[in-house]
């Protein structure tokens, strides 16, 4: 398998973006329930506006994580962009008797999320000069978590079906796995685990716009209480920059599941929700 993803910076600090960027674009692989085995740089510079060691920065955060994994980037391409942008394309191997993918999910399964939502609100923040240093680095901290071992707890519980949140939202993830499915979901939003200060940030208005664009792209397959916050209901459309895995898993298995996940140090690691019969196709939240 073969897999590409960029995206421009989302923090102040080069060589930040540059473990984050590598990060997020490893999770399609681990979503699988694969093993990546090599990668390619791909980058674009403005070399007219920054200075060379920018870039350099960012290629050390690549660089960082791949040699921390023993993956290694075996070359790339880079071009000049008036704005930056970094990711990678990741080559994978996968055992098909034991991989995951975003259209297994059964009635009667349990949803587990791996990472805390919100990290699209902070970057916001930060980019309107509200998140302080503090946030910004337990933000930080989130995304540079690697979905290795969550997809190999996954993989060790005889997990089938997961996809990872990332642009879309979780709505818009989970989405794509009830559509045309025969069954739906639902959602208790008091169980979601939410970065420190996103829910306060989101209530001052500070969600990105792809978040606006998620809503409007999947409402109309969305059910949400109107007991459910709006801040609340902001984070769970706001894009994720590497966000966790979004895991479904049998009931019989799920204790086994969950021992696994918090084995690895995901101590916010959290049951988010049920796959149930009615109503199909859709997902309600409350």
């Amino acid at each position: 398998m073969t897999t590409v993803d960029y995206f421009t910076p989302v923090v102040d600090d080069p060589r930040d973006f540059g473990r984050i960027a590598a990060v997020n674009s490893l999770s399609d692989i681990y979503a699988m329930g694969g093993t990546p085995i090599s990668a390619l740089n791909i980058v674009g510079f403005p070399e007219k506006i920054l200075p060379l060691e920018v870039l350099a920065e960012i290629l050390r955060g690549g660089a960082e994580i791949s040699s921390k994994y023993k993956i290694p980037i075996v070359g790339g391409h880079t071009v000049k962009n008036d704005e930056p942008f970094y990711g990678l394309s990741v080559t994978g191997k996968v055992n098909l008797k034991e991989m995951m993918t975003n259209a297994s999910c059964k009635p009667g399964d349990y949803l587990y999320l791996t990472k805390p939502l919100g990290s699209g609100v902070i970057t916001t923040a930060l980019k309107q000069g509200k998140a302080s240093e503090e946030i910004v680095a337990k933000a930080v901290e989130v995304m540079v978590q690697l979905n290795k071992d969550a997809s190999e707890a996954a993989i060790e519980a005889g997990v089938k079906a997961a996809t990872d949140v990332t642009g879309f939202g979780f709505l818009g993830h989970l989405a794509e796995m009830v559509t045309d499915s025969g069954f739906g979901v639902k959602i208790q939003a008091d169980r979601l685990p939410i970065i420190s200060k996103a829910l306060e940030f989101a209530g001052m208005g500070l969600v990105p716009a792809g978040a606006y664009r998620n809503r409007d792209f999947r409402s109309s397959m969305v059910d949400i209480s109107s007991s459910v916050n709006l801040s609340v209901q902001d984070v769970l459309f706001d894009p994720q920059t590497s966000g966790g895995l979004l895991i479904c898993v049998e009931n019989k298995i799920a204790d086994r599941l969950l021992d696994e996940l918090k084995n690895k140090g995901m101590d916010k690691a959290a049951i988010v929700g049920t796959v149930l019969d009615e109503p199909k196709g859709r997902i309600v939240v409350c």
